[in-house]
């Protein structure tokens, strides 16, 4: 069953413009959900929204935003009020610019979403703005409000129709050069590169999304059948233990035997 739409609005390049939709490219409903329980009754616990003072239950209605201004003090802005400074981009995705394909470095990118014509008769012009895009090999940037903040996002041609990306904010990035410091050991030796990339041809592979599972959810599975129909308590699994070793191994030598191992893996 296709996702529900999670946004609609407008495509826009220049005087070109289509209705389309948008939907998360991704989704975590497949992921395992637990409730908290009160261990000693065994009931559900629930979350709710009280009067720091009071203590008194604050319902739905009865709750608003506040910008704090000074202890205890708050801005309140209503829901109208957030809707009268709404951009033009909160209901159109006007490209702004193209770029190089390759020139946005993947530390920018935030989350996918699919963008599709909402009608035929929008299709020729979503086409024709998809296609000139994968011809020239350039993304589009437009700039889109969602969760009332505007934010840049880009649009990359993708089989039959467009992958839109949230790009970063720029003080949500961090600077590499504050973590991977210079190091000055020289060149690696030609030996140990050789050994490397003999290792690396042996361990290359054709892309699976089977490498993307997660075990741990397949054996939370499992625990939670076995428990279903065990009729005595499940021992926990001991998770397994590493052996520590104070041996420093030659780098050398470990590449060796690596590769050894992995030709006879083969």
């Amino acid at each position: 069953m296709a996702p529900r739409v999670f946004w609609k609005g407008y495509l826009k390049l220049s005087l070109v413009t289509c209705p389309v939709t948008m939907t998360p490219a991704t989704t975590d409903s497949g992921r395992l959900r637990f409730h908290t329980l009160n261990a000693r009754t065994g009931h559900q616990v629930l979350s709710r929204f009280v009067d720091e003072i009071s203590g008194e239950p604050v319902e739905g209605d009865d709750q608003a935003k506040g910008y704090p201004q000074a202890e205890n003090q708050h801005v309140l802005i209503d829901d109208d009020e957030f809707e009268s400074i709404a951009l033009e981009s909160t209901r159109t995705i006007d490209i702004e610019m193209f770029v190089p394909a390759a020139s946005i470095a993947w530390i920018w990118y935030d989350k996918p979403h699919y963008l599709s014509p909402s009608d035929a008769i929008g299709e020729e012009a979503f086409s024709v703005i998809r296609d000139a895009m994968a011809a020239t090999g350039k993304v589009g940037i437009a700039r889109l409000v969602l969760a009332r903040r505007e934010r840049a996002v880009m649009l990359e041609p993708r089989s039959k129709g467009i992958v839109l990306w949230t790009l970063r904010y720029g003080d949500e990035v961090r600077d590499a050069r504050d973590y991977f410091p210079e190091m000055d050991q020289g060149k690696p030796e030609p030996g140990l590169m050789k050994l490397i990339a003999n290792l690396i041809r042996q361990k290359t592979v054709d892309w699976d999304d089977g490498l993307v599972q997660d075990p741990v959810q397949d054996n939370l599975l499992e625990l939670i059948a076995a428990k279903k129909k065990a009729s005595k308590k499940s021992r926990p699994v001991r998770p397994a233990t590493v052996e520590e070793s104070g041996n420093v191994i030659n780098i050398m030598d470990a590449l060796k035997k690596s590769i050894a191992a992995e030709r006879n893996r083969k």
